[in-house]
């Protein structure tokens, strides 16, 4: 999925976001998203999903055809060339019977599915899509998202569809039909079949695809969304014009007055550290560093992991417990933190405004109480109430090194991280405290 364009020059190719980048959107089922897009008038082959082997192969039946396809719900790309821990290979099937519909749902249900945008551990597919099979005649990519270049929304079109669109922008940007949109205007019809005749519909189905452009278009702003992305849209072979697959975006600020979109997410197939931390009230992101940070405030949190990869070391998460936290959200981030097993050291980096570094100091010295924390904790503490945090922690008796310079701080989780990670690699329990 595109998220920038690299400049607003005519064919110029557009940019993936950084892989470590994580954009905090709610996603949604593909089943979800062929429903919405269906109220909204918009064609999508018929469906049902199912939750067990059982109402997979009665959503088959239900359909009454033998041309079908049986789709994994998973909030991930890359299912079709995926693999499941049962051994079944690929995650979007043909089949021709409700017999089939069971035995593949059997190998997808319940377990995990592995992508390239799973990571490691895989997604647990928990439904499946049951979906009428389409014959189509050619294969087409449509998008909409909201771009910084040109400060509203802008579409994003190819004649070279079902396929990996990212390839296609980089081996043949001219293929790439970018359409910015006045949010004000909106798209109009006039537009949409300019839109149509670019990407080479003819006759009925460049009226219906211009049709469905300005549908989605009037989705894409009444829903709140961030994006959404059709790939493929198709023309079938009896020329109607169709969503076969959809993934949609939605901004997180919009959820007061989205509560219909924002009761569809499914935090199963999210991180469950992330989970916890919206809870909370805290910004987290897991990454795949070993040294945790706890930081107060998005911009102090990005430098303090640059210092940390200054230093030769990887952060292993974002988290910014804000301005006001108290004690125990102090207490449930260090919970967080600790939860990754591949954490082997912390850095917390306070600068103390509305935060006052006392109370900072009290959930730090509750959370390695209540959890036993074993891992070195470098602690930086600038700011309202500096004196008074750092009084706790001195008579805490706890192990904290303590440090005023960033630098120096980044410096020494560093090397504490190296030595700790060393330890648990041959077995060794590294105890470290102040000489």
């Amino acid at each position: 999925m595109f998220r920038l364009f690299a400049n607003s020059s005519k064919g110029a190719a557009l940019r993936t976001a950084p892989k470590s980048q994580q954009v905090r959107n709610l996603s949604i089922h593909e089943y979800m998203s062929a429903n919405l897009l269906s109220e909204a008038g918009i064609k999508v082959p018929k469906g049902s999903v199912a939750t067990t082997p059982e109402e997979a192969y009665q959503a088959a039946k239900k359909l009454g055809t033998s041309d079908l396809v049986i789709k994994a719900q998973v909030l991930a790309g890359g299912r079709g060339k995926g693999h499941f821990d049962s051994g079944l290979k690929g995650g979007v099937k043909t089949i021709f019977s409700p017999e089939e519909a069971r035995d593949l749902a059997n190998k997808m249900i319940g377990h995990n599915i592995f992508t390239k945008q799973t990571g490691a551990h895989g997604k647990k597919c928990n439904k499946v899509f049951i979906v009428e099979r389409k014959y189509v005649r050619r294969e087409y990519y449509f998008a909409i998202l909201m771009d910084r270049a040109t400060q509203g929304p802008v579409v994003v079109a190819s004649s070279q569809g079902g396929v990996d669109i990212e390839t296609v922008a980089a081996e043949n940007p001219d293929a790439i039909v970018k359409l910015p949109v006045d949010i004000k205007k909106g798209l109009s019809l006039e537009s949409a079949q300019g839109l149509a005749d670019k990407l080479g519909f003819v006759g009925n189905a460049r009226e219906e695809a211009a049709d469905t452009f300005v549908k989605l278009y009037k989705l894409f702003l009444a829903k709140d969304a961030t994006q959404i992305e059709i790939n493929p849209l198709v023309e079938t072979s009896d020329h109607q014009v169709m969503c076969m697959d959809a993934k949609f975006g939605f901004d997180d600020n919009a959820s007061f007055r989205q509560k219909d979109v924002f009761s569809l997410r499914d935090p199963t197939q999210e991180d469950p550290r992330e989970v916890q931390a919206e809870k909370w009230n805290l910004n987290y992101i897991g990454l795949d560093g070993r040294i945790g940070c706890l930081v107060n405030g998005a911009g102090l949190a990005m430098s303090t992991m640059d210092i940390i990869k200054l230093h030769g070391g990887e952060p292993a998460n974002f988290l910014d417990v804000g301005g006001s936290a108290t004690a125990q959200q102090i207490c449930e981030a260090f919970k967080i933190i600790s939860s990754d097993a591949g954490v082997s050291a912390a850095l917390v980096n306070i600068f103390g405004g509305i935060m006052r570094c006392d109370v900072v100091a009290q959930g730090i010295i509750d959370a390695v109480k209540e959890l036993d924390l074993k891992i070195p904790l470098v602690v930086r503490l600038q700011g309202t109430n500096v004196e008074q945090g750092k009084k706790l922690i001195n008579e805490s008796g706890i192990a904290i090194f303590p440090c005023d310079d960033l630098d120096k701080a980044a410096d020494l989780v560093v090397k504490l991280s190296d030595i700790t990670s060393l330890a648990q690699k041959v077995g060794v329990h590294a105890s470290l405290s102040l000489a």
